[in-house]
């Protein structure tokens, strides 16, 4: 409790918080391009591993030419463990859900994170959300869901996986404004990305304990072979999770999270984006529209 109160005086600095969100959504929606890509050739856990192990080595080298101070354990230990099983469950509940659900009915409804990232702001945080704030969280949903536009009859009890992976985002970037907001981003990374490794090889070693008819899938074959391409596809992976996990752990230190949340949003627009350059699907008037809706939520969430 004692380091929660000097926290809570650190100026916010809006420009950086809003600019690292998006270069954030930007290399996690490449990523997740790429994830598609290649899910053919990887399983869940061989990613989860590989890539961490590609990232870890660079974050040590960063926390080396900081200075060995850098190495000390977090003064909030137990939140930053907290906090990382809380980003790598999410990451194992979305991906547990895409089997059994449409990308679109997974994704709009994992897109509800920014309601619950405001709603978690003003409950646990004591941030005060206007009407002004709400509206843009909701104007920004209505944006993913002319977007995505996923069908009534595309969702089941699986659905309420990606639901269970929004929750633990927002959970997860609360405790990052509120108890980790001091922490060296670099170090909540790390720890991160030590939990994917950790989480990734517990996984892969129980599936060796299953009978051989079961290990298939995206989520319990073995691991693939690694060839030249496959190394070039999981440096990309790693490349935008460090970006990824790196800026996250910046935009919530630096900004309110119901207004980091409400950009967060941006991903949809970049998805599309990819589905254009990846697999030549064209936004159609709806999409474009929804687009629209969620710059402009984004931009209103500023005059809360």
């Amino acid at each position: 409790m004692s380091q929660a109160r000097p926290q809570e005086h650190r100026a916010d600095n809006i420009p950086l918080a809003v600019s690292v969100i998006i270069l954030t959504v930007l290399a996690l929606s490449l990523g997740d391009a790429l994830i598609k890509l290649t899910s053919g050739s990887f399983v869940i856990w061989q990613i989860f591993v590989i890539r961490s192990l590609i990232v870890i080595p660079v974050l040590l080298g960063v926390l080396a030419v900081k200075g060995r101070a850098r190495f000390a354990l977090p003064d909030a230990f137990w939140w930053v463990v907290l906090r990382s099983l809380m980003l790598v469950g999410m990451w194992v509940c979305y991906y547990l859900s895409l089997p059994e659900l449409t990308l679109s009915a997974a994704a709009a409804a994992y897109y509800t994170l920014p309601i619950f990232i405001t709603l978690f702001s003003a409950t646990f945080i004591g941030e005060r959300i206007s009407p002004i704030g709400w509206s843009a969280v909701f104007i920004g949903f209505l944006g993913v869901l002319l977007i995505l536009r996923p069908e009534a009859g595309d969702f089941n009890a699986y659905a309420v996986l990606p639901l269970i992976s929004a929750m633990l985002y927002a959970g997860a970037m609360i405790l990052t404004r509120s108890r980790c907001r001091r922490q060296d981003p670099v170090m909540l990374s790390l720890a991160l990305n030590i939990g994917f490794v950790i989480v990734g090889g517990l996984a892969s070693a129980a599936i060796l304990l299953l009978p051989e008819s079961a290990r298939q899938g995206f989520l319990l074959a073995p691991w693939a072979g690694m060839g030249p391409t496959e190394w070039l596809a999981m440096a990309l992976l790693a490349t935008a999770l460090l970006i990824g996990s790196i800026g996250a752990a910046i935009a919530y230190q630096n900004g309110p999270p119901a207004m980091i949340g409400a950009f967060d949003f941006a991903y949809v627009g970049f998805a599309v984006l990819w589905g254009l350059v990846f697999f030549a699907e064209v936004p159609d008037m709806m999409s474009t529209l929804g687009m629209l809706l969620i710059v402009g939520a984004g931009i209103l969430s500023l005059r809360q």
